[in-house]
């Protein structure tokens, strides 16, 4: 049953306990579930930037410079020129930049000791240390003075044309680096990025037009990629070799027109039981999920309402209930506050397959909702935002990153609306905007890709 936008609207008052932030609540009370290490890190797409997290106290502790201003003390490649600060578009033209353009993607090591962020523009794929929060392949500037950047940006590794979304294989030994631009994906690998030499693609899979996202089952055997120019799934097998590099061989194309006759799905992620893959359909405004073992049989349909438009999905499984969450990228004027803001499906995942469906939604008190992240314990969720907040708001002007308690994954609590403010460059300030993914990380544990 396809739901209106005023059912979904009207759910939204179940699904929320609370829409008042209540700060750093739960790390000041000793809440389980995060530890020292935690970060949140999130790609800024407009300001080649990411930001990162401390969840303890739900505030930005700094930021990753993907940009290559002021690493030349001269006029005219800095960023600030004769006082004056040019537009986001205008500075990644300016001669000599070759940082990052349009940070976009991200996905953790199987052990969260990396982050792997590609540049939609630049055509490239950057490696960052979770723990130092240093970009991998950078190296001491040898201009370098009090007002002038210390180190160097690496060029990273150029995969094609509009990389869209990274994956680590299983084993952490593979980058797989989805290029929507073409009808391929970049497999790297990952030790030679690590050390910063530039041959670290191993080899291109040809797959369906638009490639959007690849990831893996569970137990690393099958790679399911999803197009944002076909409606179609193409299925690999890995079959990684001795040393456990992949020796892809596609196992079959999956015509998904029923479920996306738009051709339009960028995103998708299997469950935590490995069970399924939950896939992102933005302009059909559904959701769709597929058995992750063959014959990879259509498990759930499920309508998010008119003008939904989903990006991420990701999965809330405590001992409270088994949720799939769906960020909508619409805006709702009737938000928290009478501030308009975007909202979150909640997707019921208990009952049995062909039987789930939206139980309720609620406000993520920020603008555009992209990406979604949870915590190991699965009682924290981190929401990215697009747009900025709106005038004569508490945060207007910034990029905010929100929060929430999700220990009753059906009833979430809001915890903190976290500004996402700058990176100080020694020309100035260059404000963290437009976030696209983001993920949490604890360094040395199992993460999502594990």
């Amino acid at each position: 049953m396809t739901l209106t936008r005023r059912e979904i609207l009207a759910s939204t008052a179940a699904a929320v306990a609370s829409a008042a932030s209540v700060g750093s609540a739960l790390a000041q009370s000793g809440q389980s579930g995060i530890e020292a290490e935690d970060r949140v890190f999130i790609c800024n797409e407009d300001s080649n930037t990411l930001a990162v997290i401390d969840p303890r106290t739900n505030t930005v502790e700094t930021s990753v410079n993907l940009t290559s201003f002021d690493e030349d003390p001269r006029p005219p490649f800095r960023f600030v020129t004769g006082g004056i600060a040019p537009t986001h578009v205008a500075m990644v033209q300016k001669p000599l930049y070759h940082g990052a353009i349009s940070i976009h993607g991200a996905a953790p090591s199987p052990d969260n000791g990396l982050i792997a962020t590609t540049g939609r523009g630049s055509s490239n794929v950057y490696l960052i240390d979770t723990r130092t929060k240093k970009v991998l392949g950078s190296r001491p500037n040898p201009q370098a003075k009090a007002d002038t950047n210390p180190d160097l940006l690496g060029s990273g590794i150029l995969v094609g044309r509009e990389p869209h979304e990274p994956t680590f294989t299983r084993n952490g030994k593979e980058l797989w680096v989805t290029v929507r631009g073409e009808n391929r994906i970049a497999i790297l690998d990952v030790a030679i990025v690590r050390d910063g030499r530039p041959d670290a693609v191993r080899t291109y899979l040809p797959t369906l037009n638009g490639p959007a996202q690849a990831w893996f089952s569970a137990d690393g055997s099958t790679a399911f990629v999803v197009s944002q120019k076909g409606s179609a799934v193409d299925v690999f097998a890995v079959d990684p070799d001795p040393q456990g590099f992949s020796r892809p061989r596609k196992l079959t194309t999956l015509d998904i027109a029923a479920q996306d006759k738009f051709g339009f799905t960028p995103f998708l992620k299997t469950s935590p039981d490995g069970g399924e893959a939950w896939l992102s359909h933005k302009l059909a405004d559904a959701l769709s999920a597929i058995e992750a073992k063959e014959p990879f049989r259509l498990l759930d349909s499920v309508a998010l309402g008119q003008q939904a438009r989903p990006n991420h999905v990701e999965f809330v499984e405590n001992a409270r209930g088994k949720a799939v969450y769906a960020s909508l990228a619409r805006l709702d004027d009737n938000g928290p506050g009478g501030v308009a803001s975007s909202q979150i499906a909640i997707i019921d995942r208990s009952p049995p397959a062909g039987q789930r469906k939206v139980v309720g939604t609620f406000f993520t008190l920020g603008h555009e909702a992209h990406g979604l992240w949870v915590n190991p314990e699965h009682t924290l969720l981190y929401v990215a935002h697009e747009q900025d907040e709106l005038p004569n708001t508490p945060n207007a002007g910034q990029t905010v990153c929100s929060a929430f308690d999700v220990s009753d994954p059906f009833n979430p609590r809001h915890v903190a609306q976290i500004p996402l403010g700058d990176l100080s460059l020694p020309s100035g300030k260059l404000r963290n905007k437009k976030s696209i993914n983001l993920v949490y990380v604890r360094p040395g544990a199992r993460s999502q890709t594990a």
